[in-house]
């Protein structure tokens, strides 16, 4: 065999290993589930595995772990690695308690860390508890996000801290501290987003103080930070003619195809990346901003050429054109909006754009819908059962939908057609105020209630 033969199986052995490695590598990513709304940022996932459909508190559980306290945060999915926050209290007299951070065994449950990664910092004269501001929320709500190489914990007291994969912390920060306290009427709960090598956070708030906190002129912006240090790399004021609550906004910023989306101060935005400027406006769903309580906690969700903004209290969702360069307004920049279905609203939940199609979650009207994209027809609308209003923002693989309402009971819906196909009871009878979305990953489901945390198979 010849020198030339020889080199040239070689190099193909070569180029065939390092394809198949970027194969598998891509595919292992795409079973994880790294931030709030999954692999594809919006609430969809790819298994290679058939998911869970028939389970409950007992049958199909492949662990179960109690949570030392309550939380709307999702789990967060990486490799063999899942990762929760919560909250501890040490004395509820006297609100003091603890911000954590876990990590748990995805094969066995068992906790591998827990880190305290709250400051202690209180708002305005000392309000609220360690651990809590309101009685609606915790400061555990945001999700953590992680991109392999480390994970980044929020909280809603402005505690931002990243620590690696062993639990090693790396950096902190306070986002009250460095740029004055938050002007929200409730908790703020956005999480970060970890995208193309940098950390993004929006803090869109009122102009004015909220129960005695923040400053005048408060100004709305987006974070933009170095992951691995936690330094500012910019930050962008985004400027709205909203009106009190209005202006304020608990979303996460969406990536999509080389922008960030934003939503809220009653207008969608489309940012750059690379320096927070803003590319295109839409808006908006309150002619003449003139509902003053529209605050705004749905995120954006793209898929098809088009973006969702759904507006407050049960107002219509709109489905924005994609590819707008400037400041837009009105009818002729929309695909559609859903006011002749009275169905089509959202208050909570952040719809998911799954098999080419969009399934909006009403937690006023207690139903399930698919639309399609374009033109915004009602394929299905499913009513979901029972009295708990249903705000888990939805997530779906392998063709089903799972969601889960206030009490804790999962729903399993058919994406085809909108059947019920099976529904668990996972919190306890009184349960309330369960909201985390359910991960979804390597067919594996992990579900989160008010005092634990379940991974289904």
């Amino acid at each position: 065999m010849s020198n030339l033969i020889v080199k040239s199986m070689k190099y193909s052995m070569k180029f065939l290993s390092c394809f198949l490695v970027t194969i598998f590598s891509f595919s292992a990513q795409a079973e994880n589930w790294a931030n709030w709304r999954g692999p594809n940022h919006d609430g969809s996932a790819s298994s290679s595995k058939p998911v869970p459909v028939k389970f409950d508190a007992k049958d199909r559980v492949k662990w179960k772990i109690p949570l030392p306290g309550a939380s709307s945060g999702t789990p967060i999915v990486w490799d063999n690695r899942v990762f929760i926050s919560s909250i501890r209290i040490s004395d509820a007299k006297t609100g003091t308690g603890q911000l954590l951070a876990i990590c748990v065994d995805r094969s066995t449950g068992k906790i591998l860390w827990e880190q305290n990664a709250g400051s202690g910092y209180r708002p305005g004269k000392g309000d609220g508890f360690d651990y809590q501001l309101d009685s609606k929320a915790t400061y555990a709500n945001a999700s953590p996000v992680t991109d392999g190489n480390l994970v980044v914990f929020s909280y809603g007291n402005g505690d931002l801290v990243a620590y690696d994969m062993g639990g090693v912390e790396l950096w902190r920060r306070n986002i009250q501290k460095d740029y004055g306290d938050f002007c929200f009427q409730w908790t703020f709960s956005a999480s970060v987003t970890l995208h193309a090598g940098k950390l993004y956070l929006p803090v869109l708030q009122r102009n004015e103080p909220v129960h005695g906190r923040g400053k005048p002129n408060a100004p709305s912006f987006i974070l933009c930070m170095n992951p691995h240090t936690g330094k500012t790399i910019w930050q962008h004021q985004r400027h709205s003619d909203a009106i009190k609550e209005s202006l304020e906004s608990f979303g996460t910023i969406i990536p999509h195809k080389g922008q960030l989306l934003v939503a809220g101060g009653d207008v969608l935005t489309g940012h750059d990346p690379a320096t927070g400027n803003e590319i295109w406006r839409w808006g908006t769903w309150n002619p003449g901003h003139k509902q003053q309580w529209w605050r705004l906690v749905p995120s954006p969700v793209a898929g098809s050429g088009v973006v969702l903004a759904c507006a407050p209290k049960k107002a219509p969702v709109y489905a924005v054109k994609l590819g707008l360069t400037s400041t837009r307004s009105g009818k002729d920049d929309l695909a559609w909006e859903s006011s002749a279905n009275p169905q089509i609203t959202s208050d909570v939940p952040t719809p998911l754009f799954y098999g080419e199609k969009f399934f909006v979650l009403s937690d006023l009207k207690k139903t399930l819908s698919c639309i399609q994209p374009n033109s915004g027809k009602v394929e299905w609308s499913t009513v979901l059962p029972g009295k708990y209003k249903w705000r888990a923002s939805p997530t779906a693989a392998s063709g089903k939908i799972y969601t889960m309402n206030h009490n804790g009971e999962v729903v399993v819906v058919d994406a085809k057609d909108g059947s019920i196909l099976h529904s668990a009871k996972m919190g306890k009878n009184y349960d309330d105020n369960t909201r985390a979305s359910i991960a979804i990953s390597d067919g594996q489901l992990f579900i989160r209630t008010n005092e634990n945390l379940y991974c289904i198979h």
